[in-house]
């Protein structure tokens, strides 16, 4: 499940937002060559933020597609395929730039409790997410550097 790891520098950058605030809601774009799968996503984000001021709180997931440009036909068009094929003559030769983000888009919290309960706050933040790097079973076994996800 490589959405524990995206989930990981997701919930660093809202805790570090969040302070002692409790946590509603996390709005993410996320480039769709990463395959992320929004159930997936929430259930890593529930098992990284137990505890925390964002434990409970709901995920959305919003899918940045790839831009692409057909080397055969010059068709300009998005896709959610990391490796797509040309929609207009079917080509396989395509050049693909971004779909490759992970950004933290918003936070809404959690009302304060009190005498005059409020309605939950959210906070735009575009922030990008730090890439999370991780050492293989194998290398941490023998102590050597971490690898990129």
């Amino acid at each position: 499940m490589h959405e524990m790891s995206y989930c990981e520098g997701v919930v660093e950058a809202v805790e570090r937002r969040a302070g002692t605030r409790r946590v509603a809601r996390v709005r993410v774009r996320i480039g769709t060559v990463h395959r992320v799968v929004p159930a997936a996503f929430q259930q890593s984000f529930e098992m990284v933020a137990a505890g925390g001021p964002a434990a409970d709180a709901e995920t959305e997931v919003v899918t940045i597609p790839i831009s692409a440009v057909c080397r055969e036909c010059g068709e300009r068009f998005t896709s959610e395929d990391p490796a797509p094929s040309c929609v207009a003559c079917g080509s396989l030769h395509v050049d693909a730039s971004g779909g490759d983000e992970v950004i933290l888009e918003s936070i809404e919290y959690r009302p304060e409790p009190g005498p005059e309960d409020g309605d939950a706050q959210a906070e735009p933040t575009d922030e990008v997410v730090a890439r999370h790097v991780h050492a293989t079973d194998d290398e941490q076994q023998a102590g050597i550097g971490p690898r990129g996800w």
